[in-house]
């Protein structure tokens, strides 16, 4: 018995010898985060994350490298974020699209699918038109509509600015499809369409048309946020005119699901200390865009009811699958 006492004592303590030789866990984050972007670069996603990144950086004491990942109407992106490892280094550029995909059928994919960290920015719908067009505000553009057809343009079917002029159009007591969407890649051929009389209206961003406000080649007439913006003091918000409507497309931080809850709040928290810094703040409101951060709960909350309003939308305008 004795010596079995030594021989276990023995190999007790080698157990603890090894143990405290052993290198300790390292702490997250130990090495580079990257952020995948479901868009292309120099547009309004990658500008948003790029800025953002500066401050990200510095917060979490690591590089962050932002990568794009385009294609399939964002399905390319978000589908490499929710395939990514769940241990805080691969991140994600989520967009309004995550709470629709599934709705019209084209990936199954749903705020659900993620770690939602915050909103991180937010960018209002408005109401743009030519500049020699007879429409002088919202309310004589709402009434063409109910007269005739009028087109719009601005995204993809079934996106942020379809949706946009569909609801504006059912709070006006008209029809969610009243205006024709035409189907476009993005903004900018959007708006060459509208200025060569191809569309009656843009319902994108007006931070998209403001080059050519100030040319004096369009005329925005309203904004669909709930209080007017400091880029665009003059225009007066839909509800302004009687209509209570407002959409703004957002942009947010996410992560495939199941982030360890350390992990996440230690996201979060850099985060949250970056988008606050000066330098994020005011590159964002330079550009006209709006700063926004929620926090997981609230963003989570929140995307569960955006994906309502969009599917109950979407099925007015027979996009739902």
């Amino acid at each position: 018995m004795h010596f079995v006492k030594k021989g276990l004592f023995a190999a007790v303590a080698s157990i603890a010898a090894l143990a405290a030789l052993a290198p300790a866990k390292a702490e997250y984050p130990d090495r580079p985060v990257t952020i995948i972007v479901p868009w292309g670069a120099g547009g309004g996603t990658d500008t948003i994350i790029r800025i953002f990144a500066v401050g990200f950086e510095e917060a979490m004491g690591q590089p962050i490298n932002v990568v794009n990942r385009t294609g399939g109407s964002g399905v390319v992106g978000h589908s490499a974020i929710t395939m990514g490892q769940p241990d805080g280094y691969t991140l994600g550029a989520c967009t309004s699209e995550i709470t629709y995909f599934d709705t019209i059928g084209i990936a199954d994919i749903t705020p659900g699918s993620y770690d939602l960290i915050s909103r991180l920015a937010i960018i209002p719908a408005g109401v743009t038109v030519a500049a020699d067009s007879p429409y002088e505000t919202v309310s004589d553009v709402i009434a063409a509509a109910k007269e005739g057809e009028l087109t719009s343009s601005g995204s993809g079917l079934g996106g942020p600015w379809h949706m946009a002029v569909a609801g504006m159009m059912k709070a006006a007591g008209g029809k969610a499809d009243t205006v024709r969407f035409i189907p476009s890649k993005g903004g900018a051929p959007a708006l060459q369409d509208l200025v060569s009389g191809g569309i009656s209206m843009f319902t994108g961003s007006p931070i998209e048309a403001r080059a050519l406000a100030d040319a004096g080649e369009v005329k925005i007439l309203a904004i669909m946020s709930d209080e007017r913006s400091p880029a665009f003091p003059d225009v007066p918000t839909l509800k302004e005119s009687g209509v209570d409507w407002s959409l703004t497309n957002w942009f947010s931080l996410c992560a495939p699901k199941g982030l360890p809850d350390d992990v996440k709040a230690k996201i979060e928290a850099a985060a949250k200390e970056a988008h606050g810094s000066a330098a994020v703040q005011d590159a964002l409101a330079q550009r006209g865009i709006t700063p926004l951060f929620d926090g997981s709960e609230a963003f989570s909350s929140f995307a569960g009811e955006f994906s309502g309003q969009a599917n109950t939308l979407l099925t007015d305008l027979g996009i739902a699958k």
